[in-house]
């Protein structure tokens, strides 16, 4: 194909999923004229597996995309049809927001945000190469022959790269819900010396309303109040009649059913090659894996509001046509199961992340960026949250700006891209609350006292925003300051209060700081005890109760914290060659010579490098700069 058509622009973005649409948003929001190129116009911001956005720790993402700048959480918003804040019952360090969403609206409402953005110019067409020229990206050819040139290029690609979806003998080279996939980009990739894995994911069926039995299941209810994922809409906005999801289990029938047609799943044959995500195991490989347990939970989810196909959320795999139905219908309520859409694996090429700065920029091609499911990771969130960092970068990359970098301690997103492009992952990587190490200062409720400011000098936030938040900071200081300083006395009321709550009642006056303090009791309980009590936004009363009850334990985590950023802020130089630092182990050598760590903080991190080769570094560092 030779097409004589060429266009100049800033920046070119490959990919239209979660990824692209906010690493597209993000650089025409900055001033930057961008191109965002898709297979398919009808495929962005498409959900192709569950849908719903947030969960545990992802709910963390989307707070922080929210806070940057980004679009995820304002358009989860506009289109959610039930939510619910889990792990309410724990501490507030894992409460996690997940929304279930209208998949079509969805879709159709980031388009249109995406269509009326300026400076950001939509093209249905297949990238095939991405050109360089001394290890600079100048620009990409299309399947067509057209020449597009740019400053950066951000590849989000998704799943689309040679895909290829596959159900017992049945193998389409098609990307997901059946779209084109890309199949040319990934040699242009390993001619440029970039390093390839074959990841797999999966989904489960998608089955007709009309045919199932919801008297045999438990009924799931959205919160009676609604919390919003973005920090700009106004909850009010957002307190709608939500609809129902359900419960149902597999039981002994089903296992049994998988168990004897093992041998005709190709995750088992050997006819997929990918290796699949962990922690979101196919049916086949959970009944395999936990052999123990005799049911598996399954969640019937409705897809929209103006459609009748539920996703059977549990129960992905990629048995054959004839298995799926006799292994639905041995389900509580599926009886007569009618199957829309079957279940299915995908493969996909997707790269090694260790090719990549903490900015998202490939270390051997400058300009040339990276976002998504395309970095080895899982997930809608992890996606949207790449996207965003790499739009970020490639759009400051080409204003002559620093690249930011989020470390450990400012966000999830930052334990996301570090463990990414520093640890090895064999699998599709998937953020957990249990991989951030200071989850208790990282919470979802604080994201934008966190982020907010970061994300108001890139130039994503207004400067009302900004001074919205100043005032809310004002405020929580102001009032945890006026708390420590009211004093409650032993009055019947308030061991009234105390015993209602189980709470042990006073011998002597105290602050209702101390009280706050108290596991059973908090801030709100406490407002009868207060008459002076300004009137508070919800936000601020809750981080006036956070902080005030878990002080001890932040003041902790802030001191590990001082330490993290002393090894993150010692520099490696880029020129540094290992083989001339004496006592470093040979593995360690080997270790640092592969990721070239931009800090001594990143390096401790690299398996392989121990403590003692740190200190080494250390030394032979300090030597170097006298």
């Amino acid at each position: 194909m030779s097409s004589k058509y060429e266009e100049r622009c800033e920046i070119i973005v490959v990919g239209a999923g979660h990824a692209g649409c906010e690493a597209a948003l993000a650089c025409a929001r900055l001033g930057l004229q961008t191109i965002m190129f898709t297979v398919s116009v009808d495929s962005i911001a498409l959900m192709p597996c569950n849908p719903n956005i947030g969960g545990t720790s992802k709910g963390h993402l989307v707070r922080e995309i929210d806070a940057l700048g980004g679009e995820m959480g304002r358009n989860i918003d506009k289109t959610f049809i039930q939510s619910k804040m889990l792990n309410a019952s724990k501490g507030p360090a894992v409460h996690s927001l997940r929304a279930q969403a209208d998949k079509a609206e969805y879709s159709r409402s980031m388009r249109k945000t995406l269509e009326n953005t300026e400076n950001l110019s939509i093209v249905q067409s297949e990238v095939t190469e991405i050109l360089t020229e001394s290890n600079e990206v100048t620009g990409v050819r299309t399947y067509s022959g057209a020449v597009y040139y740019a400053k950066s290029v951000i590849l989000c690609t998704g799943t689309y790269l040679k895909a290829r979806c596959i159900y017992g003998d049945v193998s389409n080279h098609t990307g997901p819900n059946g779209l084109q996939s890309a199949n040319y980009l990934t040699d242009s990739l390993k001619a440029l010396g970039i390093e390839m894995y074959r990841f797999k994911t999966g989904t489960p069926a998608r089955i007709d309303r009309r045919s199932i039995d919801f008297s045999k299941m438990e009924e799931q209810f959205g919160d009676e109040t609604v919390v919003p994922f973005s920090f700009t809409t106004d909850p009010e906005d957002i307190q709608i009649e939500q609809v129902s999801c359900w419960l149902t289990y597999t039981n002994e029938n089903t296992h049994e059913i998988i168990r004897k047609n093992l041998d005709r799943s190709p995750l088992y044959s050997g006819i997929i090659e990918g290796t699949g995500p962990r922690y979101c195991p196919s049916i086949e490989d959970k009944v395999v894996k936990f052999a123990d347990k005799n049911r598996h939970q399954v969640f019937i989810e409705p897809e929209g509001l103006h459609t009748n196909e539920m996703y059977v959320g549990g129960m992905s795999s990629s048995l054959p046509e004839d298995v799926q139905h006799e292994m639905y219908s041995s389900v509580a309520g599926l009886e007569h199961v009618r199957i829309v859409r079957n279940a299915y694996a995908i493969e996909y090429d997707c790269i090694n992340p260790r090719q990549l700065n903490p900015t998202l920029e490939f270390k051997k091609i400058h300009g040339l960026f990276s976002g998504g499911q395309f970095n080895g990771s899982s997930g809608y969130e992890e996606a949207a949250a790449q996207g965003l960092v790499a739009g970020i970068n490639a759009a400051r990359r080409v204003l002559g700006k620093e690249l930011i970098t989020l470390d450990r301690s400012q966000a999830y997103i930052g334990v996301l891209i570090d463990d990414l492009v520093t640890k090895e992952n064999r699998e599709p990587y998937r953020m957990m609350t249990s991989r951030a190490e200071y989850r208790l200062l990282l919470r979802q409720d604080n994201a934008d006292l966190r982020l907010t400011k970061i994300g108001y000098e890139i130039g994503l936030i207004s400067e009302e925003r900004f001074q919205k938040l100043l005032e809310k900071e004002k405020q929580i200081q102001e009032e945890i300051k006026r708390v420590s300083h009211v004093n409650i006395g032993t009055r019947k009321e308030v061991q009234d209060i105390l015993v209602s709550y189980e709470s042990t009642p006073l011998t002597s006056g105290i602050t209702l700081e101390e009280l706050i303090k108290r596991p059973e009791l908090n801030y709100e309980i406490l407002a009868p005890l207060d008459p002076d009590r300004p009137l508070l936004a919800r936000g601020v009363a809750e981080q006036v109760s956070i902080n005030i009850k878990y002080e001890g334990y932040i003041k902790r985590q802030l001191k590990q914290i001082e330490q993290f950023k002393k090894l993150e802020k010692k520099k490696i130089p880029e020129d540094l060659d290992y083989r001339e630092v004496p006592s470093l182990r040979i593995e360690a050598r080997q270790k640092l010579e592969e990721y070239h760590p931009v800090s001594i903080g990143q390096a401790s991190r690299i398996s392989g490098v121990s403590p003692a080769d740190i200190s080494v570094l250390l030394v032979y560092l300090e030597q170097r700069k006298r």
